[in-house]
């Protein structure tokens, strides 16, 4: 039996829409030959996006006693209704629901089924053996009159222009104060009667906090239960000896107890009504925390744990914590519950190279450990991390985007992805270079690319240019307000990083593709250019001043706009949450087919790129301009300059970078080209939250 997916609607970020997590199937047990890459659901996204949400939710439907409070209600939920209310429109009550479905194995006999009864319908008797069921969980207001009065005072009190501002805090407390019951529904929206069924006899819940608290006897208590449940003592008889260790101290004090205290408390109190005992109280437990002192060695020299380093403490850690949960479980209920170890953010403390390896070494790790346990545990484990690394060991430990859930939160709403190999490239219709494209990805991503995850925004560039010099242009340009953003920039060639469309589509971030219009010459333009030694001509450079009957070469171009012909093509194409834009505006009477000419035509007359033009091609630079200097050569010549500059883009971008950093005065910074400055305006709109009202 196993979690397939749960469903959490108007529950704290999350409200009706795009709010299914999936798990993966619980195929696998903990036990030595278990795969955890393959075994885990991953559960990914920024601080403050609503990870720790799914476990909490979890965790409080399957206590003993489930209660909610106002604060775990999604606000704006609340503000639509607290609108509905005031109107004197009460047909809807605050009403949490969640939806689990339940994935199960017909030829697995255990006791289960008299846990699951009261969900089981026909089809789950007939068909597959792979079957599944709904439990659905609504947490409504128990007494509506009663609510309704208590909100109704309120408005009474509070919804007028002086105290407004306390009306939804004071609702808030009618929540709080209201009487609330948890009711079990079937597939078919039956109540299931109350002493039917309760989540706890069906779900277990672990949780496995990150552990940002690791002390300086850590170490020795997670190696302690370690070496208890492993049986390491298991051929020292401790119960006989430790009794006899109780009786000699309890005797030996005894002299002690009964002429020094109980002597001092007879003084002023009748022995015959009070006296005190000392006993000795030693136990297994008390006797293994103090028996273990943990050291490592280096160089020769035994250092304290409290030396040792804070992620490798956090690993043991995480790792002693799932040996303790899987030893301390019952053989008899091994397979009587359905297991969810949550382990959150497991990447506190750890360097790069150990979050990339986490999956891999936790995953060896338990093996070895339990390499002699016979028990095996029905379990699904789930991470969540804000992690590129954990996600990078995730997608290369499985191979495998399959049961990663992003999850992203625009307008303070959290919205759900969850991942699969075939939607990760969905347009290709050559299924050989669909599964090679997947390939590419998965290999690729591990390249900075996965930080996409964690982005506000992303930007995919083709060259060195734009890539060294956006970063600078968005970080001080404080007008433009982009740089109180985490915008990640990629410079991937335009072919390929076509190949991540589909994903940043599902993704829904913000993305901007700055390519390249890559115009066609002709084959005569292609001589003119690469003369032959015999011909005894130099390379003519010919500057495109019309794209009437010009084709464009780029991968992307004729993906959107259907062909490959340019001549009166827009000036950007918008997919979405996806923006590409290129150079399709003519500057000083031309067509740039680069960043670097497009910022030569736009800013042939600044000095600093002059200057940065003199310092990588000087003599290219005089004999263009000439002497005297005519800048306006610059212009008519930018062609020739970009095919001059394209072995030295490099070296171009960072001396521009250069004397941009050391010229305080951003006026005299040349500006970007339209067709760039176009698409972050773009970008900034994208990202301005929404409030509900508008």
């Amino acid at each position: 039996m196993y979690l397939k997916s749960l469903q959490l609607s108007n529950f704290r970020k999350f409200g009706t829409k795009r709010n299914i997590i999936e798990f993966v199937d619980s195929k696998e047990t903990l036990q030595q030959d278990i795969n955890i890459a393959s075994a885990t659901t991953l559960i990914v996204g920024k601080n403050n996006s609503g990870k720790t949400t799914i476990t909490k939710a979890l965790e409080i439907l399957q206590s003993p006693s489930p209660k909610f409070h106002a604060n775990d209600f999604n606000f704006s939920y609340l503000n639509r209704l607290l609108a509905e209310y005031i109107k004197d429109n009460f047909d809807d009550t605050p009403t949490l629901t969640f939806k689990l479905i339940i994935g199960f194995d017909k030829n697995i006999k255990t006791d289960l089924v008299t846990n699951i009864f009261p969900f089981m319908t026909i089809e789950n008797t007939t068909g597959s053996t792979e079957q599944s069921f709904e439990i659905n969980i609504q947490y409504e207001v128990e007494e509506k009159e009663a609510f309704k009065s208590n909100v109704n005072a309120v408005l009474e009190k509070y919804n007028n222009a002086t105290k407004r501002h306390l009306l939804f805090q004071k609702f808030l407390d009618v929540i709080n104060e209201a009487a609330f019951e948890l009711i079990y529904l079937n597939s078919d929206n039956d109540p299931i009667e109350k002493s039917k069924f309760k989540l706890a006899n069906l779900i277990n819940v672990e949780h496995i906090r990150a552990n940002k608290n690791i002390s300086d006897t850590s170490l020795s208590e997670t190696f302690n239960k370690i070496i208890k449940y492993k049986g390491e003592l298991k051929d020292v008889d401790l119960d006989e000896n430790i009794e006899k260790i109780n009786e000699d101290i309890t005797t030996e004090i005894k002299d002690f107890n009964d002429n020094a205290i109980n002597n001092v408390l007879h003084t002023i109190e009748d022995s015959k009504r009070f006296e005190v005992r000392l006993s000795s109280d030693l136990t297994i437990e008390k006797l293994m925390k103090s028996l273990i002192k943990y050291e490592y060695t280096e160089q020769g020299l035994h250092i304290p744990e409290g030396q040792f380093g804070l992620g490798y403490a956090n690993l043991m850690s995480i790792i002693g914590h799932l040996i303790d949960y899987i030893e301390k479980y019952p053989d008899e209920e091994s397979n009587s519950k359905l297991n969810l170890i949550f382990i959150e953010e497991p990447e506190a403390f750890m360097h790069p190279q150990m979050q990339e390896l986490f999956i891999k070494n936790i995953n060896e790790a338990i093996k070895e450990l339990l390499n002699d346990s016979p028990k095996k545990i029905n379990t699904q484990i789930v991470i969540t991390t804000h992690s590129a690394h954990i996600l990078n060991s995730k997608i290369h430990t499985s191979n495998s985007f399959n049961n990663i859930s992003y999850i992203a939160t625009p307008n303070n709403e959290a919205n759900v992805v969850n991942l699969h190999d075939d939607t990760i490239i969905t347009s290709e219709e050559d299924p050989d270079k669909k599964v090679n494209d997947l390939k590419f990805i998965k290999k690729h991503i591990k390249f900075k690319v996965s930080d996409m995850f964690f982005a506000d925004a992303v930007i995919f560039v083709e060259g060195v240019t734009e890539e060294t010099l956006l970063s600078f242009y968005i970080n001080n340009n404080e007008s433009l307000g982009l740089n109180k953003y985490y915008i990640a920039i990629f410079n991937i060639n335009g072919a390929h990083g076509l190949v991540y469309h589909d994903l940043i589509k599902l993704l829904k971030i913000p993305t901007i593709v700055i390519t390249d219009l890559d115009i066609k010459r002709t084959d005569e333009e292609k001589r003119a250019e690469n003369p032959k030694k015999e011909d005894n001509k130099d390379p003519e450079y010919v500057q495109i001043t019309s794209l009437r009957d010009r084709i464009t070469t780029n991968a992307t171009i004729k993906k959107y706009k259907g062909n490959d012909e340019i001549f009166g093509i827009e000036d950007y194409f918008e997919d979405e949450n996806l923006y590409i834009t290129y150079q399709s505006e003519q500057l000083e009477g031309y067509y740039a087919t680069s960043l670097e000419e497009a910022l030569i035509l736009q800013n042939f007359n600044n000095e600093i790129l002059n200057h940065v033009i003199q310092e990588v091609k000087p003599n290219i630079y005089k004999e263009i301009v000439g002497n005297p200097i005519d800048k306006k050569m610059l212009s008519n010549n930018s062609y020739k300059l970009q095919k001059k500059l394209s072995s030295s883009k490099s070296d171009f971008a960072n001396w521009l970078l250069y004397y941009l950093s050391i010229e305080d005065d951003t006026t005299k910074h040349p500006e970007l080209p339209n067709y760039i400055k176009s698409a972050l305006d773009w970008l900034k709109i994208k990202l301005t939250p929404v409030n509900d009202g508008e």
